[in-house]
């Protein structure tokens, strides 16, 4: 004569399973999710429980070990709900600043050459306008007028809005357009 099929005494134990779930976490939800987590391991896992031991003791160990796993989880985990976590976290694609640098060098080569030189000298290189006058032999208000005038143009071949934000990953590229010294120098 065959032993009975352990499967089949499951569901006998499923009141006591989910009574034992509600006082560990005091939520209904939840109890009743750990208490399904606990019938499909001892399901999956019927092969390691040996007959003729106690079926409701071994459940409870899979219900409160399943508990502890969950709740050391939770402790790892940051509650995050409106993603102000995960947003800060976030890493744009590579190709994302690739395209947009290639876009600005097409962009770039398309000034004319006084406009580039102003932009490299005040943007990218870090010169002062006053700089930057010296080096080119040119009043100030002209360097001023020409790195304004390659800006207005990189903005309008770019579309760039007034105001948006810009996001060149290059620090030389972002000094350019932005008007100010280059970041990282």
């Amino acid at each position: 004569m065959s032993e009975p099929d352990p499967r089949d005494g499951l569901v006998d134990h499923l009141p006591a399973l989910r009574a034992f779930a509600l006082s560990l976490t005091r939520n209904g939800a939840t109890a009743d999710d750990m208490v399904q987590d606990t019938v499909v391991k001892a399901w999956t896992n019927i092969d390691k429980f040996k007959p003729g031991t106690n079926m409701r003791a071994w459940l409870f160990t899979i219900l409160r070990n399943t508990y502890y796993s969950s709740r050391r989880k939770l402790n790892r985990e940051v509650a995050d709900v409106d993603g102000v976590f995960a947003g800060s976290v976030s890493v744009k694609p590579d190709h994302d600043g690739r395209m947009q640098l290639a876009d600005f060098k097409k962009a770039f080569e398309t000034l004319p050459d006084e406009q580039r030189e102003a932009l490299v000298l005040v943007g990218a290189a870090g010169f002062t306008y006053e700089e930057a006058a010296e080096t080119c032999g040119v009043a100030i208000g002209t360097i001023k007028s020409r790195a304004n005038r390659g800006r207005a143009r990189l903005a309008e071949l770019l579309e760039l809005e007034d105001g948006g934000v810009t996001e060149l990953t290059d620090n030389a590229t972002m000094a350019v357009v932005a008007g100010s010294p280059e970041v990282n120098r």
